[in-house]
């Protein structure tokens, strides 16, 4: 998938044209934490929020790559759970998108040989 360039500077919102919920009106502090991240532009996103996005599957083909740069700064980089939360919730990703998007496995599998020994 080819992105624009200023598409780091942009909310899920406007990329995707995706109607977050009111977060006052969201069953659950999940939710209301993801209807309030699909308004704000990614490269504001913690890594953190990528973790928790990621983990519910919202934004791959735009979360990824910016999961990916993060990884390949520190594989095991953590959210607020542990060391290499962020690692984990990219490894969930259904297999699907890894099919869809080879370039960015191969990119994964790049950060993941980095590993020093």
């Amino acid at each position: 998938m080819k992105l624009e360039n200023n598409w780091k500077h942009k909310s899920l919102f406007n990329l995707q044209k995706t109607h977050p919920d009111n977060p006052n009106e969201t069953p659950t502090r999940l939710v209301a934490r993801c209807a309030e991240l699909i308004k704000i532009p990614l490269n504001e996103y913690s890594v953190e929020d990528l973790r928790l996005m990621i983990g519910q599957g919202l934004g791959l083909q735009y979360l990824i790559p910016l999961a990916i740069e993060k990884l390949n700064n520190d594989l095991f980089v953590e959210g607020d759970l542990y060391k290499g939360d962020l690692l984990a919730n990219v490894l969930r990703v259904n297999r699907a998108f890894w099919k869809q998007n080879p370039d960015l496995r191969v990119k994964l599998m790049n950060s993941l040989l980095k590993i020093e020994t």
